[in-house]
């Protein structure tokens, strides 16, 4: 996975509630193993006409909306569990999901995969809706060693929680498998000393 300290980017504002992963990546789209080629079918269903042309008012259609940071409404990741949704919105570009809550299993999944489900207040999110409403170009800041986000020139500011594990996976790009390979010397150390 790639390393992830610090994201300053726009944002793509998905001002939608109870979006489950259904809606996220169609069950129809499951047929691959890798995690390639499911950014092309994110919001399948709300992207595309039913002809593959794209809808015009669906947001991520929107040329005035770009980055890599999603921000949805509340309970986004609802529904079933499936792993896919995370690796459709990774796929898409995105590094960072913003809603004010996620749910459990889509939260994991997304911070097993390296992207970041960023919670905050119901009122730090409707700002972020109201700001990039007006200025698309509104720069959101995410900080994962200080564990805040801010809103670029405003006072706007907030702290997240990320699990310590997660956060040191993040940082240094490790997936759980990359993590025990960098203690590897610590469990040999530790092996020697038990024998």
């Amino acid at each position: 996975m790639e390393k992830f300290i610090t994201l300053q980017s726009t944002c793509v504002p998905l001002n939608l509630e109870d979006v489950d992963t259904d809606q996220i990546i169609p069950a129809r789209f499951l047929k691959a193993t890798t995690r390639e080629g499911f950014g092309d079918n994110l919001f399948r269903d709300w992207r595309y006409n039913s002809d593959n042309t794209l809808k015009n008012d669906f947001v991520l259609n929107n040329p005035r909306y770009k980055g890599e940071i999603l921000v949805a409404g509340k309970n986004f990741g609802c529904g079933s569990s499936r792993e896919h949704a995370a690796w459709a919105i990774l796929d898409a570009g995105f590094k960072v999901v913003v809603s004010s809550f996620f749910a459990d299993i889509f939260k994991n999944n997304a911070l097993n995969n390296g992207l970041l489900p960023l919670v905050v207040s119901p009122a730090f999110l409707s700002s972020i809706f109201e700001l990039t409403e007006k200025d698309e170009n509104t720069l959101l800041i995410v900080d994962i060693q200080q564990q805040t986000i801010s809103i670029k020139d405003t006072n706007l500011v907030e702290s997240f929680e990320i699990n310590p594990y997660k956060k040191t996976c993040l940082i240094n790009g490790f997936d759980d498998i990359d993590y025990l390979l960098s203690l590897k010397s610590e469990i040999e150390s530790f092996e020697t000393k038990r024998n």
